[in-house]
């Protein structure tokens, strides 16, 4: 299903075909996307089986938010190819497991697909959408040293807040901030 599209993508819900499976397994196995993800059990995936689980936790973590939060394809309309994912969600608390009220939008690319403005797009979509949906403010959480990821958040205009420990079991997080434009 499709969420939402941009000039030049769609973001729509990750499938349990072949092909998407593929890709999830062809991301998540990589040490340089990886290695920024934190503390995230099951990660760098080191078996295809493993993509299948993934997107069962994505399905399961979403399937009460009825499309508003989720963790997409993030694919090229011209292509057809699927550069990476895009995500738009509560945080998780401290204890990893209640949701806070605070929105995290983020991405993960393909190697391949890196330096082309895909995640900024995405990205911008998903936080213009949720701004649109009432939101005050969304964040970017971002590991310290992932350079690339920083540039994103700040080419979407968010602001850096420093580093902080509220969310993903108390991780230390670059944090970003953007505010809605009528805030």
């Amino acid at each position: 299903m499709t969420v939402l599209t941009t000039e030049r993508l769609i973001l729509r819900d990750w499938t349990d075909g072949p092909a998407d499976l593929a890709r999830i397994y062809d991301i998540y196995r990589r040490p340089e996307i990886t290695r920024w993800l934190g503390v995230s059990p099951g990660l760098p995936m080191t078996d295809p089986a493993q993509a299948v689980e993934r997107l069962r936790l994505w399905q399961d973590r979403h399937a009460a938010d009825g499309g508003r939060y989720g963790t997409w394809a993030v694919e090229v309309r011209e292509t057809g190819q699927v550069v990476g994912t895009a995500l738009l969600k509560p945080l998780p608390g401290r204890d990893e497991v209640v949701r806070t009220e605070d929105i995290e939008t983020g991405w993960h690319l393909h190697p391949d697909s890196w330096g082309h403005g895909y995640a900024t797009e995405a990205a911008r979509a998903l936080v213009a959408r949720e701004f649109a949906a009432g939101t005050r403010e969304i964040y970017a959480v971002i590991s310290p040293g992932n350079e690339p990821s920083m540039a994103v958040a700040r080419r979407l205009g968010m602001t850096h807040v420093g580093r902080r420990t509220d969310w993903y079991g108390g991780e230390l997080l670059e944090t970003f901030v953007l505010a809605a434009p009528d805030a």
